[in-house]
């Protein structure tokens, strides 16, 4: 597929939905991938990558420009924060209270997170379950967290099509919180297999991988 591909099919996806590919916030993910690698697609033009994992981000980070925009994407362990936050712009994968309270220690501002969202009711997956959504942003809110939107990873389908009621729903719980929780715009869904369907269902911030570096 290639980069190129995928800003294309973005920019057709945008407009089905009847946005600006400008509203769509593209963050490679770039974990299993060389720096050399993730170099060449920076070379391209794009600014946002992610990692799944802590040691990987600290590792890759030093050798490539500055001016990237870290995401974190993966389970985070409390004691690696301490690796993850001064190096990222955003933290997709807020999951649980211990790491609120882990988030906001160290000096400076805490970078924003995205409330995970266990869209599928998934146990061998992390998240808040739907229905505690609201009361988990309450209780990061009242621990200091800047929460601007949800993530969430759907279960497993056959195609693209079968994602499209989780994206939906996820897309209806935000729309339920931002009227009392005015910051909670963002939804990050989508990776390579669906990332289509999903920006047609809303998505702000999507998240290929294989896509970008398998052309």
């Amino acid at each position: 597929m290639g980069y190129a591909d995928v800003m294309r099919r973005v920019e057709g996806a945008a407009t089905r939905s009847g946005r600006s590919s400008e509203d769509i916030t593209v963050v490679v993910v770039s974990k299993g991938r060389t720096v050399d690698a993730i170099r060449r697609v920076y070379d391209q033009g794009h600014r946002d990558f992610a990692e799944n994992r802590a040691q990987e981000l600290a590792e890759k980070a030093p050798h490539l420009p500055g001016d990237i925009r870290w995401h974190f994407v993966g389970p985070l362990q409390t004691n690696k924060v301490r690796i993850v936050r001064p190096g990222v712009i955003l933290l997709h994968s807020y999951d649980r209270d211990d790491l609120g309270r882990a988030w906001m220690k160290g000096p400076g501002s805490a970078p924003p997170v995205l409330l995970q969202v266990n869209i599928g009711r998934e146990g061998q997956k992390h998240g808040f379950d739907p229905d505690d959504a609201e009361a988990g942003l309450v209780r990061a809110l009242q621990l200091g967290l800047d929460v601007i939107g949800l993530m969430a990873i759907p279960p497993l389908t056959e195609d693209s099509e079968g994602a499209r009621p989780y994206f939906r729903e996820l897309a209806s719980i935000r729309d339920g919180l931002v009227s009392r929780h005015p910051s909670v715009r963002e939804l990050s869904m989508g990776m390579t297999d669906d990332f289509e369907v999903a920006i047609e269902e809303g998505a702000t911030i999507i998240r290929p991988g294989r896509a970008i570096f398998e052309s």
